[in-house]
């Protein structure tokens, strides 16, 4: 014959389970809050050494001069002529008006190598970007970075093209000059706010700097982009 539980029994037998689930959650607890704390020390290693990395190929680019910077009297903007594969937009127009661009400055690479970035002298740093083209060349004015200035001289030509820097965007996303400095050739990537204007700009450098690039266009792939 069963002999019926005790509701005084029942009841201690709920609190003895109810302090054993709680003795476990604190134990779930110490051990996740060990994995936290592992994550974050692998993350704070891995910004460290990303870092670090960023300071070494700088200093490797160590030979590169001090970016130009704009002339006292740039000079007036150059205009933009009609192409029958522009489109006006309300930056840069066609028949006579400023060729300027309001975009993002996306970075530099070694001309015709899209991963083979260049940091030095804040040239890895994207930003913002205001650029004016004049007949003495072209003016980048970066609020919150290095402003620089590509002389006419030293223009080798500019392309659409989808990627650079790691930065990969749709076909004809990016605006890239082709400018020489020091000893290197340097691709710069310009996004504007009026992808229209990318074709603008292209005519204009080509007819500026006197030719298409020098450097071949490189082959993209997304392994590595961020």
């Amino acid at each position: 014959m069963t002999t019926p539980s005790h509701p005084v029994a029942g009841l201690a037998g709920f609190a003895g389970l109810a302090a054993e689930q709680k003795s476990q959650d604190v134990t779930d607890w110490a051990a996740r809050m060990g994995w936290v704390v592992g994550l974050l020390l692998v993350i704070a290693l891995v910004y460290w050494l990303m870092r670090e990395g960023w300071k070494w190929r700088g200093t490797l680019q160590g030979d590169l001069p001090e970016l130009p910077q704009a002339p006292a009297e740039p000079g007036d903007p150059k205009l933009a002529h009609p192409s029958p594969t522009a489109h006006p937009s309300p930056t840069a127009t066609l028949n006579g008006k400023p060729l300027t661009l309001s975009g993002r400055y996306h970075g530099s690479t070694t001309a015709g190598q899209w991963l083979d970035r260049i940091v030095a002298h804040g040239l890895g740093t994207r930003s913002r970007a205001e650029l004016t083209l004049t007949d003495q060349g072209v003016s980048v004015v970066r609020p919150g970075a290095r402003d620089f200035f590509v002389p006419t001289a030293e223009l080798r030509g500019a392309r659409l093209d989808k990627g650079i820097a790691g930065k990969v965007l749709a076909e004809g996303g990016l605006l890239v000059i082709t400018w020489s400095h020091g000893d290197r050739l340097i691709d710069s990537g310009f996004r504007s706010d009026h992808a229209a204007e990318h074709t603008v700009w292209v005519d204009a450098l080509t007819e500026l700097s006197g030719g298409p690039s020098e450097a071949a266009a490189p082959s993209h792939h997304t392994e590595g982009s961020r």
